[in-house]
């Protein structure tokens, strides 16, 4: 098996040294090759080259490692929606801004929202993730139903579906989004809100 390209911060004896950041990015990794399930403390302690008693120094386990990848995506998403550019901005305007950020956390974080949109509930700490994933939903679907109110996007159809819909179409991209010589982020950003939000905006103005 290949190495992970992740490369640690320092060697110590020819061996490589690890922080905490570092670490939990190589165990994403390995997390999406492998699935979280199938990925043993044996396996990442191989992909590291460490000794398992070498990364209890760091976590508990694995399922630490699991909590905090998907909370960094969560975290990121959560600060994207909590966002108010502009405090005078319609719901329509603040719906945009959330899926046009979304994509940005998308990019930046693309191992970690991978791995979040994986979690299937089988721990605590994914129950957890999904938790927070569906308060997530819920307040975009707030957004939806004050954007449709202000008419800015079609009230024929349920907000939650909405929500669904678009994020549906964000999260996609894990499966084809690559950052290496793809297309520019902003640029991808601005084409999927586009191609969204003239959809939505079908009925809202009849």
């Amino acid at each position: 098996m290949s190495r992970t390209p992740v490369q640690s911060r320092a060697t110590r004896q020819g061996r490589p040294t690890y922080d905490r950041d570092s670490l939990l990015e190589v165990a994403v990794t390995v997390f999406n090759e492998r699935g979280y399930d199938g990925t043993g403390m044996e396996e990442l302690a191989k992909r590291l080259g460490l000794s398992k008693s070498s990364i209890y120094h760091h976590v508990s386990g694995k399922e630490e490692l699991l909590g905090l990848a998907v909370g960094r995506a969560l975290d990121a998403l959560f600060a994207g929606l909590d966002e108010v550019p502009d405090p005078s901005a319609t719901a329509t305007a603040r719906l945009e801004h959330v899926v046009h950020r979304s994509v940005e956390v998308l990019a930046a974080e693309l191992p970690y929202v991978t791995l979040l949109l994986r979690v299937r509930g089988n721990s605590d700490v994914e129950q957890q993730a999904l938790e927070r994933r569906r308060e997530f939903d819920h307040r975009v679907a707030e957004l939806v139903t004050r954007a449709a109110a202000e008419g800015g996007v079609r009230d024929d159809f349920d907000p939650h579906l909405i929500s669904r819909l678009l994020f549906g179409t964000v999260n996609s991209l894990i499966e084809w989004y690559r950052p290496e010589g793809g297309m520019p982020v902003a640029a991808l950003a601005d084409a999927l809100t586009a191609v969204l939000f003239d959809g939505l905006r079908g009925r809202s103005a009849s």
